[in-house]
């Protein structure tokens, strides 16, 4: 018998690897900062790996820096926030956590 795999997502996921910047606390309320690379984004979230030992249901913010060819050479970055929805186990060899973040819906985006 196949191997039957449903993906159950609402939206299409983009495979676009995106310079970010995640800020949130940690369970023992200490703050924390972390430049990281977006694996996929969807109009309702992204996933990527981090350091940082966050749990389901953190709060974190996201400063993403959009590619020049999508901004008329301007330089943008979209800030906005969200809730981690899942967490995988921390990969073996890089020691991340692989962390799935639902956005809310509010965002700004800020030129420089």
């Amino acid at each position: 018998m196949p191997d039957i795999t449903v993906d159950r997502r609402k939206e299409w996921r983009f495979e676009l690897p995106l310079s970010a910047t995640v800020e949130g606390k940690l369970p023992n309320r200490k703050s924390f900062k972390e430049d990281i690379t977006l694996e996929n984004i969807s109009s309702g979230g992204t996933y990527f790996c981090l350091d940082s030992g966050v749990v389901v249901g953190s709060k974190l913010n996201l400063v993403i820096e959009v590619p020049t060819e999508l901004s008329e050479g301007k330089k943008i970055k979209l800030s906005l926030g969200g809730l981690t929805i899942r967490l995988e186990k921390p990969d073996k060899k890089k020691k991340k956590q692989g962390v799935a973040l639902r956005f809310r819906k509010k965002f700004e985006f800020i030129s420089e």
